[in-house]
Parts: structure tokens; sequence; C-alpha cells
């Protein structure tokens, strides 16, 4: 039996645990707790890691990318829910390992994710296959270029810290539409922008730590 198998099997109960973390943490939207708990998180780290996949923490991926932290998957997607019935068109722009494309695929049936490191995309499109979660509309792309082929989006989230918000995703956000994204360099915080009546308005949150949001393909 492989690791991954074995933490397959056992994956139930440290999901529970997991969950029950997220709520001490202060996540409240059952929406969101839902979501992450029906994900197998083990299915998109390493086998060597398998057994810290319901930790609380980023892990390591390859090219020097990162599994994003439960916490500030659940928190970022709480944010864009709040006040909402639904996240409608989503976009994600930097898939990674397909994580957090898999826990939006539970929450919208419109989800597309854009990865600029085609090994990456590679892999997210393996770990969606193994956890059933294939409607996930994945694409090699520039990630700061959005995917205007399927805009206007209702969500955008970006999985990078930017120094400034790109252009063209405000551009793709439709009306009424949210966009999480992080914000800064060395010193980075999360940033809700919204669409309402035509005016786009931007809200600083608190701090996180992402890789970098970075222009090209590879």
């Amino acid at each position: 039996m492989s690791v991954a198998q074995g933490i397959g099997m056992t994956s139930q109960r440290t999901r529970s645990r997991m969950i029950e973390r997220l709520r001490e943490q202060g996540i409240r939207d059952e929406r969101v707790l839902t979501a992450i708990a029906s994900v197998p998180r083990h299915l998109f780290v390493s086998e060597a890691l398998a057994h810290r996949a319901y930790e609380d923490t980023a892990l390591p991926l390859i090219l020097g990318q990162t599994i994003s932290q439960p916490y500030v998957v659940a928190r970022m997607i709480e944010l864009l829910l709040s006040g909402r019935e639904g996240l409608g068109k989503t976009l994600e722009v930097g898939a990674g390992c397909g994580y957090q494309a898999a826990v939006l695929a539970c929450l919208t049936k419109e989800v597309y994710a854009v990865e600029r490191l085609g090994p990456l995309l590679a892999q997210a499109r393996e770990n969606l296959r193994q956890a059933k979660l294939t409607r996930v509309r994945l694409k090699h792309a520039d990630g700061m270029a959005g995917l205007v082929e399927a805009a206007p989006f209702d969500t955008i989230i970006v999985a990078a810290a930017s120094a400034g918000v790109p252009h063209a995703l405000i551009e793709q956000l439709a009306p009424e539409g949210r966009l999480m994204l992080p914000k800064g360099g060395l010193d980075q915080s999360l940033c809700l922008i919204e669409r309402r009546a035509g005016e786009v308005t931007e809200t600083r949150l608190e701090g996180v730590h992402f890789v970098p949001l970075l222009p090209g393909i590879a």
C-alpha cells in the first residue's frame, strides 16, 4: 500500500480535524467548510508529503511553488462569498496543483483556472482527474492577462502576489463582481476588489504570504 493510499484510508478523520481547526480560526461559512471537507487534499501533494496534507500549512510543490494553507484558501473564498448566493462564473489565476480549483468546483459549476507553468498544469490536470473533478477548465496561459475568451467573471481569485492589481483582471470582472488577490511584495495583504454600479473599490484585509505573480508562460 502506498503512503497516499494509507492517508486516504484515514483522511475522513484527519479532514474532520482540519475543519474543526478552521472553525476555531474563525471560518463560519458552512458552504466553504463543506467544500474543503469534500476535497481529498492528500491527492494534491507529493506522496512523500501526503501524511502532512491535512495540516494547516502551505506545502512545497514542483518548480518552487506551494499549495496554499487551508485557512488561507477558506478565508479568501469566504470573503468572496460573503453576502452572496454563490460565486458564479469563477476564474482562478495560478492553478498550481489544482487544489483550490477543486474547492471552487464544489461551490460553483463554472470554474476556469490558468497556470503559467506547463509541468504544474499537467500535474493539476492529473490531480483533478484523480479527485473526479474534471469539469474545471484548465489553460496554460499568462495569468496576468486573465482569460479574455471566457470573460466576464463574477469571481476572480488570484493565488500569487502582485504589487498592483493587473488591469486585465479588473476589465474581465463582471458588474457586481469580486476579485481577491494578495497584494504587495515582501509585505503582503489580501485585497478585495469589487465592481459596484460602475465603480471599482478596493479593500485591504489581513496579511498573507504568497509566491509572486509573474508574467508569461513556461
